[in-house]
């Protein structure tokens, strides 16, 4: 897929999508002990470790479909929306010294390649999380970059259908993506390890009348 056929977070179409809030809880997705747990996003608040209720109990389906021997490693659910824009702005600005000639709208719109614009960001929904596999001793497997490689960095390879990453690295990512597509997640096309489900994103994409998350405020720690 190339960057011209992805519709990118910044199109006023995602914005555009209604939202009626189903009220469901944030869950601390390490309750259980099912889900291995990355800690790299850790944040003092423990925050990146939550995800609405629906979303959890949809990527642990998904993790029963996986081939033997293969596990989800969780990386990161929620986030503060104080979080996301700070990430966003910071990833901003980091596009403006690049290309100085650039105007806000093609700022805005390259920035959401990889930060979600703040204002529609599914992770501050307790909606979206990065994830990526591991092997049966928790080992992480090959998907092409390291998680959250941006474009520049990754030469494009962090686009879920790069074709300049190896095929093994190919079939990881068609493994962890069937699983998730079949429990009703769906991918962010630029981030091969950013899916979602029951956002404005997840609406659009599945033709779904209006998404069941809204943007939940916690205290900034």
């Amino acid at each position: 897929m190339s960057p011209i056929e992805i519709m990118l977070m910044s199109d006023p179409k995602v914005a555009a999508v209604p939202v009626r809030e189903c009220g469901e809880p944030l869950v601390d997705v390490r309750h259980d002990g099912a889900l291995l747990v990355d800690t790299r996003a850790q944040d003092t608040d423990d925050a990146f470790a939550r995800l609405r209720e629906g979303v959890l109990a949809r990527l642990l389906h998904a993790q029963g479909l996986l081939p033997g021997g293969l596990r989800l490693l969780f990386v990161e659910g929620y986030r503060p929306p104080w979080l996301q824009r700070s990430y966003f702005e910071e990833y901003e600005g980091h596009l403006r010294a690049l290309h100085p000639t650039w105007d806000a709208e093609r700022l805005h719109a390259a920035a959401s390649r990889y930060v979600s614009p703040p204002r529609i960001a599914p992770h501050s929904e307790g909606s979206a999380v990065d994830l990526t596999l591991a092997d049966a001793d928790g080992r992480e497997l090959d998907l092409g970059t390291r998680m959250n490689a941006d474009p520049e960095e990754s030469e494009g390879a962090c686009y879920t259908d790069a074709d300049n990453i190896t095929p093994g690295a190919r079939r990881n990512r068609e493994i962890l993506g069937t699983a998730l597509r079949n429990e009703g997640l769906v991918n962010y096309p630029t981030e091969w390890w950013h899916w979602s489900y029951g956002d404005r994103y997840w609406a659009l994409a599945t033709g779904a009348p209006h998404a069941l998350y809204g943007a939940m405020e916690l205290s900034r720690p």
